[in-house]
């Protein structure tokens, strides 16, 4: 079910039967559409569930749309919708009578431009209240599109005060616009709650005749890691893709370890464990060696 949804997302939210049989099995949608996942909105065309217009629901309780709520708004990664608009009201309002349920946050400040807080707020409120990998997804994304850069967030999370900063400046201090999914967003957070360093976002390996970025790469162990979701590697073309660049950097020296939704979603503690085992136990340490001593290869960071 979950790539089922993940795949509905990064179609804007519908898809034909034809488009989600393509990259996931038949037993995934119908189980997707008995738990209610997803809906069926017209013969053969399924879309993600009907959800409450969150600007309607500002408007109603006399505030702006924010958090999660907003960020969908504006645009970014999330790594899962909220079941009920997320609302910022001005502190000391009371909440309103309205048909439409929401969740209520309240602020000094509360601007009435616009149906929804301000990108940089958003990546603030989301960064401040929601747990580190969900936060940094969000961050990551703000950045991947220029919503905003780093050091404006830097410098917005240092000013913080109150409940959350501490978390909201963490997520600031580990965002990167290099990061290319929300995904590989989770591995990093994974990775950087477990204390695990030495691995960049999108490491490029380079020779005359290859060139292929890993989504995350440990240059000195020639270590990559790769969160694959089977949206993007479930055609016949991508296996024959993948094999050959799994291939092609094998022979350059890198190991890779290949990590699904699933692994990195509902099994952190397992991927630390094989991230940590590669890291300590690698039978290609000599690799470092070879690489000096060749000089045929380049790593860089894009």
């Amino acid at each position: 079910m979950p790539e089922v949804v993940d795949v509905l997302l990064r179609r804007e939210g519908t898809a034909t039967f034809g488009q989600l049989r393509a990259l996931v099995s038949g037993r995934a949608i119908r189980a997707a559409l008995d738990g209610g996942s997803i809906r069926r909105i017209a013969k053969g065309v399924y879309a993600l569930p009907a959800a409450p217009d969150p600007i309607a629901a500002a408007r109603a309780q006399g505030g702006l749309v924010s958090h999660v709520s907003a960020a969908v708004l504006h645009g970014f990664d999330v790594l899962e919708l909220p079941d009920k608009p997320q609302i910022t009201v001005p502190r000391g309002q009371h909440r309103r009578l309205s048909p439409v349920a929401c969740e209520l946050h309240w602020a000094d400040n509360v601007s009435a431009d616009g149906p929804c807080t301000t990108r940089l707020q958003t990546v603030l409120d989301c960064a401040r209240t929601l747990p580190f990998a969900a936060g940094l997804t969000i961050a990551d994304s703000a950045l991947r599109g220029r919503a905003l850069d780093r050091s404006q967030l830097m410098v917005a999370a240092a000013d913080l005060s109150g409940p959350g900063c501490r978390r909201a400046r963490r997520v600031a201090a580990a965002a990167d616009d290099r990061s290319e999914s929300p995904l590989e967003s989770v591995v990093r957070a994974i990775l950087i709650e477990a204390g695990i360093e030495g691995f960049e976002p999108q490491v490029v390996v380079r020779d005359g005749v290859f060139s292929a970025r890993v989504d995350l790469g440990h240059r000195e162990l020639l270590l990559a890691l790769e969160a694959d979701s089977f949206a993007f590697h479930g055609s016949r073309a991508a296996l024959a893709r993948d094999c050959r660049r799994h291939t092609n950097l094998t022979i350059r020296g890198w190991r890779v370890l290949r990590f699904s939704w699933e692994d990195v979603m509902f099994h952190p503690e397992w991927v630390v464990d094989a991230v940590r085992q590669a890291m300590a136990g690698s039978p290609g340490h000599h690799n470092v060696r070879m690489r000096a001593a060749s000089g045929g290869t380049e790593w860089v960071a894009c």
